[in-house]
């Protein structure tokens, strides 16, 4: 991509992490150009969900449903975000929110996101106890966990684990909106990898986010020398390439992976 376009295509791609793409906020956004009334809209999208959750749901589970989608922003704030349970509710346990989980995930509020070993296919190598759960919506996230969206904008001030968390699951909806589904990987000596991909053909592809142009990680070199897959892909704020066997993507266009491109060269 051209320099300047590629630096403004990051520009959108950081308002795009506060607006996000729910197309009542969009068109609020685009109508009003003002970033305020498409947070109201935003707003009145979280206070929806939560009236579904107490419409639809049982009576005596709706409390937990709701605890645990208020948790997701806390979940993710953490360097491992593996849901833990005791982060919604002390003593908290999967007898007590697995049926909450599930029930965000079926409702496609949530999308989750379950570790893997290697292996084809996937599914089969599933560890489903030890999952990530990510919003539908980027914007969504950025609402419910009240992140200013000054941060966003000034991105050298923020932390980096804050930011991170905002792009690995802009990264999750896209990809999942492409028809992926969603795995990730951690072995025994702490190297783990943000998602796991397989193509029509079967094809295991390792998958890095990195919320900045830092692209410096052992993880993703380690993954590489264990499995020697065809290539591996790094999300960042760099422009397309190929080096190492690992394909540049920028941040923007993630909208580019789906599964039947991981097959090509």
């Amino acid at each position: 991509m051209p320099s300047l376009l590629h630096k403004q295509a990051l520009d959108l791609y950081y308002d795009y992490l506060a607006i996000g793409g729910m197309p009542e906020v969009v068109n609020e956004y685009i109508n009003s150009k003002s970033m305020i009334t498409a947070i109201d809209y935003q707003k009145s999208i979280i206070e929806s969900y939560k009236n579904d959750i107490t419409k639809y749901s049982d009576t005596s589970y709706a409390p937990k449903i709701i605890a645990a989608f208020d948790s997701i922003p806390v979940q993710l704030a953490k360097e491992n975000k593996k849901f833990q349970y005791k982060l919604v509710q002390k003593g908290g346990t999967s007898s007590i929110f697995g049926d909450s989980i599930n029930w965000l995930v079926n409702a496609g509020i949530t999308n989750k996101c379950v570790k893997t070993k290697i292996g084809v296919p996937l599914k089969m190598y599933e560890e489903l106890d030890s999952f990530k759960l990510y919003m539908n919506d980027v914007g969504l996230l950025t609402n419910l966990s009240e992140f200013p969206i000054y941060l966003i904008k000034n991105r050298e001030a923020v932390n980096e684990l804050m930011i991170g968390m905002l792009t690995e699951n802009y990264v999750a909806s896209s990809l999942k909106y492409n028809g992926l589904n969603l795995n990730y990987w951690k072995n025994d000596f702490n190297s783990k990898l943000d998602f796991i991909l397989q193509s029509e053909k079967g094809l295991i592809v390792p998958l890095e986010v990195k919320s900045n142009i830092h692209t410096k990680s052992k993880s993703l070199n380690n993954y590489m020398k264990e499995y020697k897959p065809k290539y591996g892909i790094r999300i960042s704020s760099k422009n397309f390439g190929f080096k190492n066997n690992i394909k540049s993507v920028p941040l923007y266009a993630v909208f580019c992976i789906t599964t039947n491109n991981l097959d090509i060269d």
